[in-house]
């Protein structure tokens, strides 16, 4: 059973030379046309020149974005869970730059083969699909 996918997005041109503030809203903009829902954000830019890290924290997992300016590089990661559409998330993201070279890896996060056995962590999804750890006794 699929229960999420995660995308590996490289992105070469001009998607590493947004700001945190265009970022942000790049990031926001895919998390609503994938259905995500925020819960919270944080970027950081790294010195006068630098790149910029940043997360968005979903309901549904997160999407994050790393950026190297100076390589002309930015990678993007989106997992997202339950309803969540990442796919139309990431393709908001390669749009943003039409010349840029984008390629996109896609990983299907499933379940394990084997039941959780008593006593160890296990997983469950709440009613906004994202995935939190209890323990079961």
């Amino acid at each position: 059973m699929i229960l999420g996918q995660h995308l590996l997005i490289e992105c070469h041109g001009q998607h590493a030379s947004l700001d945190s503030k265009a970022l942000a809203a790049l990031l926001c903009e895919a998390a609503a046309a994938g259905g995500a829902t925020v819960l919270f954000q944080h970027f950081h830019k790294f010195g006068d020149q630098g790149g910029v890290t940043g997360v968005l924290i979903l309901a549904e997992s997160h999407i994050t974005v790393h950026t190297w300016p100076e390589y002309a590089y930015a990678a993007f990661d989106i997992f997202m869970c339950g309803e969540a559409r990442p796919r139309d998330a990431a393709a908001v993201i390669a749009a943003r730059f039409p010349a840029a070279h984008v390629e996109i890896k896609a990983v299907n996060r499933a379940s394990p083969a084997h039941p959780t056995k008593p006593g160890l962590a296990a997983h469950q999804q709440d009613r906004c699909g994202a995935t939190t750890h209890s323990s079961e006794t």
